[in-house]
């Protein structure tokens, strides 16, 4: 199990109220991930000691893939613009100052980038690092076996791969011009068939 607290969620109303939204309309592959992608993140930032903004990145966990989901899938943008829209629009709620509401939106489209320099935005990065953890196993050596097993243990995949696989699919088929059609094009389905945390390796050791 992930031994702390401050690794599953920040102790601020707005991360409750991000989670509660969250758990609303993901599903529960969905949500499982955007939990993993908090605790990839926190734990890397805490292990390299980088400096972030705890309630930023998890809000901006909680809502990175909402563009996904039927009530908030758009259109006209791809689905990460979308997130960060929907993003804004509850951190107006939660009564983040608008710099702050646009940081948000920010970190969420950022985390589909090619790449995040830690130095320019750590919010942005320690998201973008998780995710592509989490969804193609990159830098899966960040992690302790033991530690990934038990974060899986926490919060199991539930068929992640082939729902997100389907999700980026159906956005790619829409939005030829955007970053799922970008991923799709270049081999998701390669990388993600490869991701060690769904090919049945990850175990919690024996103690024995």
């Amino acid at each position: 199990m992930v031994g702390s607290d401050d690794l599953v969620i920040p102790d601020t109303a707005a991360s409750s109220a991000a989670l509660e939204v969250a758990s609303a309309y993901h599903s529960a592959a969905l949500l499982n991930h955007s939990r993993r992608v908090y605790v990839w993140a926190a734990a890397y930032g805490r292990q390299q000691g980088i400096q972030y903004d705890a309630e930023l990145v998890f809000a901006a966990a909680m809502f990175h893939d909402i563009g996904l989901v039927p009530e908030f899938d758009s259109h006209t943008v791809s689905f990460e613009e979308a997130g960060g829209y929907v993003a804004r629009v509850f951190a107006a709620g939660a009564g983040w100052p608008s710099e702050r509401r646009e940081r948000l939106g920010e970190v969420i489209v950022r985390h589909m980038w090619p790449d995040v320099d830690v130095a320019d935005d750590p919010e942005s990065h320690l998201l973008w690092r998780a995710a592509a953890l989490d969804i193609v196993g990159k830098n899966i050596d960040d992690f302790s076996p033991a530690f990934r097993a038990g974060v899986l243990q926490q919060y199991p995949r539930l068929g992640l791969a082939d729902e997100f696989l389907a999700c980026f699919q159906a956005q790619a088929d829409r939005k030829t011009g955007s970053s799922a059609a970008r991923a799709v094009q270049s081999g998701l389905a390669t990388r993600m068939a490869a991701n060690l945390l769904d090919a049945g390796s990850e175990h919690i050791p024996d103690e024995n």
